[in-house]
């Protein structure tokens, strides 16, 4: 059972299944945030980001998800030294032709997109648990945290939509790669199944960036 967290193919395994995981967060996640733009008023988006804070089930998964965060991040961190020290002293041209563009930068892209993940949960997560965010209270009488202000200000603000653009489509190109992977990982490589799955990741890929990038633009020239 050990050999799940140490061996080469086991490392991998994790990866994938803390990959996929956070593959459908982003979907979710991309849902609630549409509703900044689908609605006049952000009283829809609070709403649903208040039952995401305090609904006992959505805790326990935001848990799960931090942990998936961090177990991607760890064993795409291991995997990635070990293929650099696995690599001849002396092997100074790289054999590009089995690696598609996308796959030579996924710990760059990564990179960014941490440093990314960080800022933003430092403008908002942080912020609404151990700060003093802004306090909203709807007719029904229950208060919440007005995130979508928060969010709204922050899209008219053209150096941050140009960062936001910026982080989401290095997600992107991480995600191009790291779809297809992690279902390769998991043994959906097969000359029917593997352009089924990159066609997914396609598409899948267009839908998640699209829809993060038309929010801030949206909201910045409404």
């Amino acid at each position: 059972m050990s050999s799940i967290f140490t061996s080469s193919v086991g490392k991998k395994l994790m990866m994938s299944l803390a990959g996929l995981f956070l593959i459908v967060f982003l979907l979710v996640h991309l849902g609630i945030n549409l509703l900044l733009i689908l609605y006049n008023s952000p009283e829809t988006y609070n709403r649903a980001a208040h039952f995401m804070q305090t609904n006992i089930l959505i805790k326990i998964i935001e848990i799960v998800l931090f942990g998936g965060f961090f177990l991607h991040m760890i064993y795409g961190v291991i995997v990635q030294i070990e293929n650099w020290l696995s690599r001849p002293k002396g092997y100074r041209v790289a054999n590009y032709s089995q690696t598609s563009f996308f796959s030579r930068f996924m710990i760059h892209t990564a990179a960014i997109i941490f440093v990314f993940l960080v800022i933003h949960l430092l403008d908002f997560y942080f912020k609404a648990k151990f700060g003093e965010p802004k306090l909203v209270t709807y007719s029904d009488g229950k208060e919440m945290v007005d995130f979508g202000s928060m969010i709204i200000a922050k899209f008219h603000l053209p150096g941050f939509v140009i960062g936001y653009i910026l982080a989401i489509l290095f997600l992107g190109f991480h995600l191009l790669h790291g779809f297809q992977s992690a279902f390769q990982t998991l043994g959906l490589n097969h000359k029917t199944y593997t352009p089924v799955v990159k066609a997914l990741g396609i598409i899948y890929t267009l839908v998640v960036v699209s829809g993060f990038t038309a929010i801030p633009l949206v909201i910045y020239f409404d």
